[in-house]
């Protein structure tokens, strides 16, 4: 693995701590709750991440993602809170932030990105591989975690 996609998997890795310490400075009554004008809650961008990071890194690179069909359509872009998350859907969220890192650490080094599949982000940036995408990643977070950060305030 190259220092770059090292140096980019410490920022992932510090990014998901954060999210996690967030989370768990709110009940679930906070997590869940939508703030007046806004389209989702903290509990949704938490899950977000998860969801985006699996379909930027793994799907795009031509393999499973980890979290499954269910949980992306829930989390993935476009979709907004569905009702309530209770303790068990905020349990998998809270132990997917760490246990999705170590996964892409894992990935990083033991899958074949060579069929990397290039795709235009939102942001007009072209990913090609499997370090933009990380690297991307790691803005779409940090951007999520910033969002979480206003949304603490307003609950």
């Amino acid at each position: 693995m190259n220092a770059s996609l090292t140096l980019a998997l410490q920022y992932h890795e510090q990014i998901r701590k954060n999210i996690l310490a967030l989370t768990e400075s709110m009940s679930l009554s906070q997590l869940n709750q939508v703030p007046e004008g806004m389209n989702n809650n903290l509990i949704w961008n938490a899950g977000h991440v998860i969801a985006t990071q699996e379909l930027l890194v793994f799907a795009l690179g031509g393999h499973r993602t980890p979290s499954g069909k269910d949980f992306i359509n829930r989390y993935r872009k476009g979709t907004r809170p569905e009702g309530e998350a209770g303790a068990e859907e905020y349990g998998l969220i809270r132990a997917e932030l760490l246990d999705g890192h170590r996964r892409l650490r894992e990935a990083c080094t033991d899958l074949d990105w060579s069929a990397y599949n290039p795709y235009e982000t939102s942001f007009g940036i072209t990913l090609s591989g499997l370090e933009e995408a990380v690297e991307f990643n790691n803005l779409h977070e940090a951007m999520h975690f910033g969002t979480m950060i206003a949304l603490r305030r307003l609950v």
